[in-house]
């Protein structure tokens, strides 16, 4: 499902974000992204969404090898990941609905459609009924619900997310990352860019870890 083989990341200026990176996600796997700072994760994720494109080596998600898409394809290439942020990037001066369903819109869904999969999706996250409410309304744990919602709305088989519980207490942050391995269990392939180790370890799921853009040796369950 996302297969990174011998990938480096050279940005301009010069800088190796990424040295020989290669490792394997199966369809249907969950797997947690770790390493510190600095350490490429975030480029990692990019190249999985199509943000960046990698200076050498071979990147494939969902059967796809990412070099042969061009610039009018991203766009639907783009459709098969789900993306979670940090900062959710929610848009303040609208509802709920119309942050979740912002996907869809785009894409041209009819309204009736539309409005079955916005209530589908917040359904999941446990937001159902909060529609018309805006996000200043909202805790930042609901918040980060709401930016996985709409993630999710297009049912993507691939959802990255990168450090979704940076802000939240741990109590928000395990709700959170249940929410992913609820997400998974139903099939979807996750992979989830995190510095909460001691989460990680209560959720017993593999480690793919990088240290200054390298591949870091790893044990059997992916613990480095």
């Amino acid at each position: 499902m996302i297969v990174f083989e011998a990938v480096h990341k050279r940005y301009p200026g010069g800088r190796e974000a990424l040295t020989d990176v290669s490792f394997e996600l199966d369809r249907g796997e969950m797997a947690f992204l770790t390493g510190h700072s600095g350490a490429g994760k975030s480029t990692i994720l990019k190249l999985v969404a199509l943000l960046e494109r990698p200076s050498r080596g071979r990147v494939v998600v969902n059967g796809t090898d990412v070099s042969t898409v061009r610039s009018r394809g991203v766009p639907a290439f783009r459709r098969q990941v789900g993306m979670v942020f940090q900062d959710h990037k929610l848009l303040s001066d609208r509802p709920v609905f119309d942050n979740v369903a912002l996907p869809l819109a785009i894409s041209g869904i009819a309204r009736r459609d539309l409005d079955k999969r916005v209530r589908a999706a917040l359904d999941q996250v446990g937001l159902l009924g909060r529609e018309q409410g805006f996000p200043q309304e909202l805790s930042a744990g609901e918040q980060q619900r709401v930016g996985i919602a709409r993630a999710i709305i297009a049912r993507p088989p691939v959802l990255i997310a990168d450090e979704p519980t940076g802000n939240l207490d741990p109590d928000l942050a395990m709700e959170v990352m249940t929410l992913f391995r609820r997400l998974n269990e139903v099939g979807v392939t996750v992979l989830v860019a995190t510095h909460d180790i001691h989460l990680i370890d209560r959720l017993g799921t593999r480690r793919i870890h990088v240290e200054n853009g390298r591949m870091a040796e790893e044990d059997g369950d992916g613990t480095p």
